[in-house]
């Protein structure tokens, strides 16, 4: 497929437009081959990806966390190991911070309620709200993440056991917690400084890891090009355990 072709489609089903505040450089940020053959999909830009994407011939790939976000920085040291891997490889680099974790059909929140059977699904910030069909215990709830993700998550149980409301954000959104107003709130990482407030207001928050609450966007994402245009893909995987 033509790669232009291709960062046309993907501007435009993930509105990146409507996304003025994100610091990421959303869209193709480093180009490579005109024609793409194979998609990467990764959490992350970095080294090991980029020599994961050559290893396995990907000349496309889509990443959460890009390269730049928004401050120049001279291209040195582990910067400038990072792009002779994309030159070398020929490999186009696309990224979508915040409009893949919004978008309602391939988002990480999205579809990270849909796995967990959440239904009435409506906008959150970047995130989403949804209910289960019936009462769940909070454990019960921390049992099917942590199957979804392969990692344990943690929780901060200050309310209820029974749990039927739920807000997801996906990845570093803890600060959002002031704002939740269902019985559970699931985001990626904690943050110390809203520890006491979860229990002060009665708030379960589960933490179910920034890399492994944002896994399902970029999938999801990549699975839909191979449905739409026939173009393979392989998930470059590098936990990062947080």
């Amino acid at each position: 497929m033509d790669r232009d072709e291709l960062v046309r489609y993907l501007d435009t089903y993930l509105r990146l437009k409507d996304f003025p505040q994100d610091l990421s450089l959303n869209g193709l940020q480093v180009e490579g081959k005109k024609e793409v053959r194979k998609v990467g999909a990764a959490v992350d830009a970095a080294e090991a990806i980029f020599q994961k994407a050559l290893e396995e011939g990907v000349d496309f790939l889509l990443v959460h966390h890009g390269l730049f976000w928004g401050k120049p920085f001279p291209i040195v040291g582990h910067h400038k190991r990072r792009l002779e891997l994309l030159f070398q490889g020929g490999i186009n680099l696309y990224a979508a911070h915040l409009p893949l974790d919004a978008h309602p059909e391939v988002g990480n929140n999205h579809e990270l309620a849909r796995a967990l059977g959440l239904v009435e699904l409506e906008p959150f910030d970047v995130g989403v709200k949804g209910r289960f069909p019936l009462p769940t215990p909070l454990v019960q709830v921390a049992d099917m993440l942590g199957q979804l993700t392969g990692m344990q998550p943690l929780v901060h149980q200050g309310g209820k056991g029974l749990v039927e409301t739920v807000t997801i954000v996906s990845g570093g959104a803890a600060s959002l917690i002031g704002q939740v107003d269902t019985d559970l709130f699931i985001t990626g990482e904690p943050k110390h400084s809203v520890f006491h407030e979860t229990f002060e207001r009665g708030l379960n928050v589960i933490y179910a890891g920034h890399y492994d609450t944002e896994v399902f966007g970029v999938k999801a994402l990549a699975q839909h090009l191979e449905a739409r245009f026939g173009l393979p893909w392989v998930f470059l995987d590098h936990p990062t355990g947080l």
